[in-house]
């Protein structure tokens, strides 16, 4: 039950990271990929408290639906932000690249 909530601790910081650097961020292509990263931490963050829901709270019906519900939107929204951050790497790369040659 600790590491779950741990886990679950530990990915909601990473997504508030992420999602601060998004802010403060002024490159439009980096923005879309610290997006992206913080789609992969909330995702996971949802599906881990999905599981942590699942597997040390009282088992009724209501408990075990909504913890599938959770933990396959959770597996859902982190693979759609895997995809994303796939995309948009290389871009954020060569971004970042042209704005150090413009320094």
């Amino acid at each position: 039950m600790f590491v779950f909530a741990l886990l679950v601790f530990i990915l909601f910081a990473f997504y508030l990271f992420y999602k601060t650097k998004y802010f403060r961020s002024n490159r439009e292509v980096e923005k879309k990929w610290l997006s992206a990263k913080s789609n992969i931490a909330l995702g996971l963050f949802v599906c881990f408290f999905g599981l942590n829901f699942l597997l040390f709270i009282s088992e009724s019906t209501s408990t075990l639906i909504v913890s599938v519900i959770f933990i396959i939107y959770g597996a859902f929204f982190s693979w759609i932000g895997f995809k994303k951050y796939k995309h948009y790497l290389p871009f954020a790369v060569e971004e970042a690249k042209l704005y150090e040659a413009q320094k």
